[in-house]
């Protein structure tokens, strides 16, 4: 059975009638981390609140495990986790008397799914008794991830979960999905950071409530259709003028330090390029071809 299947999934907002969801289609299957990728504004947290039944949809179905998420809130709600982007636990509640709450709501208790939650209760158990609003980002990040975690659920919903958060603590974090994948919870996690994308079996690429491409991330890359090429010379902003107006680029654009260029056809000599650049005034130059990324991918398919 999928964990999640959702075909047409439509949201509106307002009398101006903002599509946030634009006829959105996919599936999940049970036992794998799914994510969805885009910036803010695509979309993802829109499709989560559905599928965790805080909103209607206004077209299209969905289910969660074989449930639907209209006729079957009640059920869904009971067997799923969700963690939102916005930290939403009790601020003046502590780490402990947070997670004995949540493990009460849902009739259970800390030691019944305590196997689910140990890696983190470790980490946490120097602050159970400091209040949930004063922890670090990080620590935040990995409580609200045990409290979605204390019923254990059948599917887990992670919106932007490693948003503001340390690089250590969202290394840290996949590394318990990664164990929580092997224990048979299905994970949707949705993120604008696109190196996280490697991190997931499959990806939903999104913009403007659309999906642009679904497949491994792997397949993803595979599939761009250009040779790319990674340029460094200063001054950057002139450095991308001078290789927009290049023949064989079909175009470019900043990459952190370097530019990244994608070629119409065949990849002109290391020679040719250099000596365009040299005429254009650029003389410290440092170019290689590269693999595309899937931000570059991205980037592709906008285009």
């Amino acid at each position: 059975m999928l964990a999640v299947e959702v075909h047409g999934l439509t949201k509106v907002y307002g009398k101006e009638k903002i599509i946030a969801v634009d006829d959105v289609s996919f599936s999940v299957n049970a036992g794998e981390i799914f994510g969805l990728i885009g910036p803010d504004g695509a979309g993802k947290s829109s499709i989560f609140r559905m599928l965790t039944t805080l909103l209607l949809p206004d077209g299209g179905s969905a289910s969660v495990a074989g449930l639907d998420v209209v006729s079957d809130f009640k059920t869904i709600r009971k067997m799923v986790g969700y963690m939102p982007g916005k930290f939403s636990l009790y601020a003046d509640l502590t780490v402990e008397e947070n997670l004995h709450f949540f493990a009460t709501i849902f009739g259970t208790s800390i030691a019944e799914n305590y196997h689910l939650i140990k890696d983190i209760c470790i980490q946490l158990e120097p602050f159970k008794n400091r209040r949930a609003g004063k922890l670090s980002g990080g620590m935040k990040q990995k409580l609200a991830l045990c409290c979605a975690l204390i019923h254990k659920p059948e599917v887990l919903f992670l919106d932007e979960p490693t948003t503001g958060v340390d690089p250590v603590s969202r290394k840290e974090f996949w590394e318990m999905l990664g164990r929580l994948k092997q224990q048979g919870i299905s994970i949707l996690v949705s993120t604008p950071y696109m190196d996280e994308a490697s991190l997931c079996d499959r990806i939903a690429l999104m913009q403007q409530g659309k999906i642009l491409s679904i497949d491994t991330p792997q397949n993803i890359i595979n599939a761009f259709p250009a040779k790319i090429m990674a340029v460094k010379s200063a001054p950057m902003h002139q450095l991308i003028q001078a290789l927009q107006a290049f023949e064989p680029v079909a175009h470019c654009y900043a990459f952190g330090e370097f530019s990244h260029v994608v070629f119409k056809d065949e990849v002109p000599s290391d020679s040719h390029i250099h000596a365009y650049l040299n005429e254009k005034g650029f003389n410290d130059i440092e170019m290689n071809l590269i693999e595309p990324s899937i931000e570059d991918c991205f980037i592709k398919l906008l285009r």
